[in-house]
């Protein structure tokens, strides 16, 4: 999805004009890819309000990305958080996705580079539904990718490293290259992990299940506040690691985060997922979880920062 191009551009501290927010071609985590990431997403609320979802816990994951990576930013989270909305602001974003970034700069090259600048930006744009709106009505066709997540003794699961995200790169375009929407990544024991970018749920006999964060998968923020929503209405829930034939023989499947929101899996390499089409669980909580992030569900306000 192309980006729109906007006014302004947090970089370091100040807001820049979009064509303005350059950087050197010798910025190291351009070369070597160390550098932290996080994605966010502001949503117009029924009452005409803009909020930003769980602005404060993606920031700390962002700070704890960079721990993982020893990386110190130069900004605080709370620091972060405010120039979040001081971009929508400047930017009338009513919506938006937010893209903040840690990054290694210019200087010296080679893999050790101690004494480059650790630099900082937030960029935000217009971002609808990530892998369309038909797919969160109808679900997606997903592919078990020839790709697998990272073991844990070769990079960090739990953060959201930019170098990391190449085999992520390379099983969505396998996937898209085979005619699919999206994949479906394993771990190195061939337990089902998650998408591309996306935490994966499934649904087995009223239950819902998804991986633990004990396996390689990322802490989703989105995946923890809808197995919070589910508890909520009912539905009894397990993190417990899958394998491929329970996924293949789940009542329902979908994916959940920030970009792809709540999205229904309707098929797995050509098998149809239950039904075929969105199960009654899966939709349930999609409802419920826009009706918190965009309609007018009061019952997490601090979920919620208001721009």
């Amino acid at each position: 999805m192309a980006i729109e191009k906007l006014k302004k551009i947090w970089l370091d501290g100040e807001l820049v004009d979009w064509e303005s927010a350059n950087i050197h071609v010798l910025s190291h985590s351009l070369h070597y890819g160390l550098g932290a990431f996080e994605g966010i997403r502001a949503y117009q609320r029924t009452n005409g309000s803009t909020t930003v979802f769980r602005l404060p816990e993606h920031m700390q994951r962002l700070m704890d990305t960079c721990k993982l990576i020893a990386m110190k930013p130069e900004f605080t989270k709370e620091q972060l958080c405010r120039a979040s909305t001081e971009l929508l602001r400047a930017n009338d974003l009513t919506e938006g996705y937010l893209r903040p970034i840690v990054f290694v700069g210019d200087g010296t090259m080679g893999v050790y580079a101690p004494e480059n600048r650790i630099r900082t930006a937030i960029i935000a744009w217009k971002w609808g539904a990530y892998l369309g709106t038909t797919a969160l009505e109808q679900g997606v066709r997903t592919k078990i990718s020839a790709w697998v997540r990272h073991h844990p003794s070769i990079a960090f699961a739990k953060g959201k490293i930019m170098g990391q995200y190449t085999n992520s790169v390379l099983a969505k375009r396998e996937a898209k290259t085979a005619g699919y929407d999206e994949a479906i990544m394993l771990d190195t024991h061939g337990h089902v992990c998650e998408g591309s970018g996306e935490n994966l749920f499934i649904v087995k006999n009223g239950k819902l299940i998804t991986p633990p964060l004990s396996s390689s998968i990322l802490g989703g923020i989105t995946r923890e506040s809808v197995l919070q929503l589910a508890r909520e209405l009912g539905i009894p829930v397990a993190e417990e690691l899958l394998t491929r034939d329970q996924l293949y023989l789940a009542d329902e499947a979908f994916f959940t985060g920030t970009a792809v929101e709540l999205t229904p899996i309707r098929e797995v390499d050509d098998r149809a997922i239950g039904e075929g089409k969105p199960g009654p669980i899966t939709l349930r909580l999609q409802q419920r979880y826009f009706d918190v992030v965009k309609g007018n569900d009061e019952s997490h306000p601090d979920w919620l920062t208001l721009v």
